[in-house]
């Protein structure tokens, strides 16, 4: 029978994501076979019964992924120490455990998947899988276009040099740029770090896409269950991208 570490069964039982499975593992809220695990290290089967804040973990029989239009002022996470609303308290009527696939900062709003799929989410935040999110910008000064052509082709930030970004103009005047910036990484608050690199300040932020996932009929703080044809759609673009190692390039696109 196969061992799997215990952080990837959690997630792939719908119960959270691996980096949240880790959390809870080191805060000792996890128990196998009646002990209290605390390394990550542990292996388990499928046999293993597995105990989350002592509640017994079963199967899901059922995964389902939500896209979310999130607002401005909420946390990515399923809670929050400081008592700050968080994504999954807009899900109190679903009956099923939920988690949010990957992050948006707590000023940054627009589209977020919520989900109990592990293997989803790990599809979706692994950055071998080049997922393409775009943004809209809103900055509050002038933006050069010899810095557009530098984001374009890749900053050096504190982690790294950023991956190629498709950026398109929307409006400018001296006191104001909108644009849309496409990147296929998931860094934290990779965007706004991108700008900030040339001193400018972004004064509104939203995911606008996922893939090819869109807010179309979806307001803020609403969300809608995905398809199970969206899904697989979804997964098998980041599959198709992680074997072939797709990286997009991109050309500015000026208005």
């Amino acid at each position: 029978m196969e061992e799997i570490r215990l952080q990837k069964r959690m997630s792939e039982l719908g119960l959270c994501s691996r980096r949240e499975a880790e959390r809870l593992i080191s805060e000792g809220k996890v128990k196998v076979n009646g002990k209290v695990v605390t390394e990550m290290g542990v292996k388990v089967t499928s046999n293993d019964v597995i105990e989350l804040e002592g509640n017994v973990v079963k199967s899901n029989t059922k995964t389902v992924t939500y896209l979310f239009n999130k607002p401005i002022g909420v946390v990515s996470t399923a809670k929050d120490d400081r008592g700050r609303t968080t994504v999954i308290d807009f899900f109190t009527k679903e009956k099923t455990r939920l988690y949010p696939v990957g992050r948006l900062d707590f000023n940054t709003s627009g589209l977020l998947l919520v989900s109990n799929d592990g293997e989803l989410t790990n599809l979706v935040t692994h950055p071998s899988t080049h997922l393409n999110k775009t943004y809209f910008v809103t900055l509050d000064s002038f933006v050069k276009d010899e810095h557009i052509k530098e984001l374009e082709k890749g900053v050096l930030l504190e982690d790294g040099l950023t991956q190629p970004a498709e950026i398109e103009l929307k409006f400018r005047s001296m006191n104001k740029t909108q644009l849309q910036i496409t990147i296929h990484e998931g860094r934290n608050r990779q965007v706004r770090r991108m700008f900030e690199h040339f001193d400018y300040h972004v004064k509104a932020l939203n995911r606008d896409s996922i893939g090819f996932l869109t807010l179309d009929g979806v307001k803020r703080g609403e969300y809608r269950l995905l398809t199970e044809e969206e899904v697989n759609k979804l997964k098998k673009m980041c599959l198709t991208n992680k074997e072939k190692n797709i990286i997009p390039s991109y050309k500015i696109k000026n208005k």
